[in-house]
């Protein structure tokens, strides 16, 4: 089924004062230098679906300096009828969010209503930090077309944190309580099993799409995959809590479980963190977003918004061109790029042959 973004207007979001663009149905460039705002107009599209920022951890750093508030608003057609999304952010007050025109109750229940996938250079981070990074990417797939799932894991990092103030807590009072501890095992145990189900699942199903596209990328010549780790593999999560019962007591923090699960990312059968190029490691990365487009689309019948920020950077012509061919063809939908070079974006998207436009941007404005 079809959605797309049809009109955004922005006010005071980030280096854009004011501005209303009109997009593509198909695809949609953002050129200009660093700095101009490519990037901001992606994070505007990514608020409309995820409520919040890709790039930063509060609203209020994307209000545009000497200005007290944010305004993103987006018009979505969705088969044959039209969807309308704002997100207005003041100084100091609480985050408005409305689907035509009715303000949500919870922003968990936006999620999953237009379906996105993006691609940017801050996905190294998946690479690089912590295993924190690679179970936010996967409750990010999860969460959009699973609400049970979205809910399990919120009530499982709430009853988490709760466990863990209460293992400080005896550690500060010097006594420890057996039956209050065993209620919130129990607890865990009832919500985890669940989100290591579905995890597991998730990952089983996406390796061989995503494992099709790094080939595809690489001309064939290079293979990728992709392993879940979970301590609950090894032993029931009832027996493990248990036994680290005197490791957490003394620790004062929960040291298994599934906010413990790991993705391991490998090229050639070696890690790609150590081993990769980083052309390599672009394409695995592009690969990994490719194969979650894909799941999404398969999961809730419509196609996502596509955003790929930067991604030409360190990757030669012959994978630009396979990526392109790509992303050009019927089963994706709408699509958003940015590039600090227009004549180089323009040559890799005209031998695709599809419906594109392009937008100049300087110092927050399309000139």
């Amino acid at each position: 089924m079809n959605l797309f973004l049809k009109h955004i207007d922005l006010l005071n979001f980030k280096n854009f004062t004011e501005t209303s663009i009109e997009f593509s149905q198909k695809i949609n460039c953002f050129t200009g230098n660093n700095g101009a705002g490519k990037t901001n107009l992606l994070d505007a599209i990514y608020y409309l679906s995820f409520c919040k920022s890709y790039f930063s951890i509060s609203d209020h750093e994307n209000i545009h300096h000497n200005a007290h508030l944010f305004v993103i608003n987006g018009l979505y057609k969705r088969d044959e009828t039209e969807e309308n999304i704002f997100c207005g952010v003041k100084q100091n007050e609480k985050k408005q969010f409305k689907r035509n025109k009715k303000e949500y109750n919870r922003l968990s229940d936006h999620i999953g209503l237009l379906p996105l996938v993006i691609v940017s250079p801050y996905d190294t981070n998946l690479i690089y930090e912590g295993s924190e990074e690679r179970r936010k990417f996967i409750n990010g797939v999860i969460s959009q077309y699973d609400k049970v799932y979205l809910n399990d894991v919120i009530n499982y990092n709430r009853v988490l944190k709760q466990r863990n103030a209460l293992l400080k807590e005896f550690q500060n009072k010097r006594n420890f309580d057996h039956e209050t501890i065993s209620i919130y095992n129990e607890k865990l145990i009832q919500l985890g099993i669940p989100v290591y189900k579905k995890r597991k699942d998730f990952i089983e199903k996406l390796s061989p799409v995503f494992e099709g596209f790094y080939r595809h990328i690489s001309g064939e010549n290079e293979s990728a995959e992709m392993i879940y780790q979970s301590q609950l593999e090894t032993d029931t999560f009832k027996n493990l809590l248990n036994q680290s019962l005197e490791r957490d007591n003394m620790v004062q923090y929960t040291t298994c479980g599934i906010h413990k699960d790991d993705l391991i990312f490998k090229i050639n059968g070696f890690p790609v963190r150590s081993n990769g190029s980083q052309g390599q490691q672009k394409s695995f990365l592009l690969s990994l977003k490719l194969a979650q487009f894909h799941f999404i689309k398969e999961k809730n019948n419509y196609t996502p918004v596509l955003l790929l920020d930067d991604i030409f950077d360190k990757l030669d012509n012959a994978r630009v061109l396979l990526l392109m061919k790509l992303v050009a063809e019927q089963h994706f939908g709408q699509i958003f790029i940015t590039d600090t070079d227009n004549t180089h974006l323009k040559r890799a998207i005209e031998p695709v042959k599809s419906e594109y436009s392009v937008f100049n941007i300087e110092n927050g404005a399309i000139i």
